[in-house]
């Protein structure tokens, strides 16, 4: 798995406050509209499925055991600190600040680790900044002339670094935006880019009914460069005496960003006092893959234990994705402390299973 990744780099508390703002436009019509503007956006940006084409597709990999246990489908419920992630309209629905640290363990050895922090500015809005690595660890160096190990290793890894803001227009209706460097690294070379996420969020007075959109990684192109790629080279190979080690630099293709349209909704259908059950669904549309649909759930008791499960990547062919599970506990110190642990687990086919964890605080 390692070896291939050198191949393939590059291709491979619930919102309580209410706003007090003039309604100088209809809520309603604007969120019918944007949303139709996403969605026309998206599919003029995307042509035909293709697998495996763009960079940095570490991107794409969900963050956080509480939407991971829920089968991905979180665009709608977003509402804690990794709404930086999966929607930067739901980091205006938290009455609080908080932070939140989550580790993935996956399969070969590769850790997958994502921190991020939100600060609530009341009216103002929110900012929050968030950071991702993924670090494959160390790997064997081989050459063409020594294909079993040269005795030394290298490393690779990916990273994001995100500013997040976002504010809700009405009591109802909220959207954010994130700006994001990202690179890639591997050896002694690299590649960079800055992308952008949009996303919106509307919360009806229907059973807790919520519509989100995202449109993700909209961004320049990736290019690898580094020392690495630095060969010689004999411009002239039919003449006899030249100079045939003339220094020069492999010029690689440039790859796209993994641009991803995702739609969701989420509707708590059970919402009484101690006991509150949550289902939601999202749709993907990605510029490297074809569409898929995730599904989750969540219950939650007395506000401190909750229950999730989902299932990943429907009607997506080929996909070793699958069933989601998970729990998480939460305990509120004070009105201003709460402290939360969260497990996810995920199956992976052939590849087996992922476990995720996370802390977080609220404050």
């Amino acid at each position: 798995m390692k070896r291939v990744y050198k191949n393939f780099y590059l291709q491979a508390d619930n919102y309580n406050n209410e706003l007090h703002l003039p309604q100088m436009f209809n809520y309603k019509q604007m969120v019918i509209k944007l949303l139709i503007i996403f969605m026309t956006f998206s599919v003029s940006l995307f042509g035909q499925a293709k697998t495996g084409s763009t960079a940095a597709p570490f991107l794409n990999i969900g963050i956080g055991p509480r939407s991971i246990a829920m089968g991905g489908a979180f665009i709608a419920t977003a509402n804690d600190v990794s709404s930086l992630y999966w929607n930067p309209a739901g980091a205006a629905r938290m009455n609080k600040s908080g932070a939140l640290f989550s580790h993935s363990k996956w399969f070969a050895d590769i850790d997958y680790n994502w921190a991020g922090t939100v600060i609530n500015m009341d009216d103002a809005g929110v900012v929050g900044i968030s950071v991702t690595n993924l670090d494959y660890g160390d790997m064997e160096l081989t050459t063409l002339a020594e294909y079993e190990g040269t005795g030394g290793t290298f490393t690779a890894n990916d990273m994001s670094i995100a500013l997040t803001y976002a504010m809700n227009l009405t009591d109802r209706f909220s959207i954010g935006g994130t700006v994001k460097y990202i690179s890639q690294n591997i050896w002694n070379s690299s590649a960079s880019a800055i992308a952008v996420d949009l996303g919106v969020l509307f919360h009806s007075d229907v059973y807790g009914l919520r519509i989100g959109a995202t449109i993700t990684n909209f961004g320049g192109d990736m290019q690898l460069s580094g020392s690495d790629l630095n060969v010689q080279h004999d411009i002239l190979q039919n003449i006899y005496g030249n100079n045939d080690q003339i220094l020069a630099a492999l010029n690689t293709d440039k790859f796209p960003l993994p641009l991803t349209f995702k739609i969701g909704v989420a509707m708590d259908v059970i919402d009484v006092q101690d006991h509150k059950f949550t289902i939601a669904a999202d749709a993907l549309h990605p510029s490297d893959n074809k569409e898929s649909v995730n599904i989750g759930a969540e219950y939650l008791l007395y506000n401190m234990v909750a229950l999730r499960g989902g299932y990943k990547s429907l009607f997506l062919e080929n996909t070793e994705e699958g069933l989601t599970l998970g729990f998480g506990l939460k305990y509120d110190f004070s009105p201003s402390l709460a402290i939360s642990i969260d497990y996810a687990y995920q199956d992976f086919g052939i590849l087996k299973d992922t476990q995720h964890f996370s802390v977080g605080v609220n404050f």
